[in-house]
């Protein structure tokens, strides 16, 4: 079982940075498959980002690609997700996601966490 508890989302104004944070509960995270996803309104939840469980391989969406950067610090069991140049379409509730299966965590992770507004603002 994985807890995931997200932070460090919030108003920001276009051209800006957040970097959000996912904090993962017990003792076999560096066996799981990190991602994120989000989901603006009216909108579908979708795949942002994803990292393997070694840190070594990372995959974005392509409008995200050159923005966002996923990274883990495994002795914290915690996942990061930088996001720079943010525009006001990327707008949504960011979601954390883990996974033993990395390729499944692209479509159907099994677990989640309860997500963190972020707001780009014109």
């Amino acid at each position: 079982q994985v807890h995931l508890v997200e932070s460090g989302g919030g108003l920001v104004q276009a051209g800006g940075s957040l970097r959000l944070s996912c904090a993962a509960s017990g003792r076999t995270f560096t066996r799981y498959a990190m991602g994120w996803f989000r989901q603006a309104p009216g909108k579908e939840r979708e795949f942002v980002a994803r990292i393997s469980w070694s840190g070594f391989s990372t995959y974005y969406r392509d409008s995200v690609k050159g923005r966002f950067t996923i990274s883990r610090d495994n002795a914290k069991n915690t996942v990061y997700l930088q996001m720079n140049s943010l525009k006001p379409e990327y707008t949504a509730v960011y979601y954390c996601a883990a996974d033993l299966d990395i390729v499944a965590l692209t479509t159907t992770p099994d677990y989640w966490g309860q997500g963190t507004q972020v707001t780009v603002s014109s």
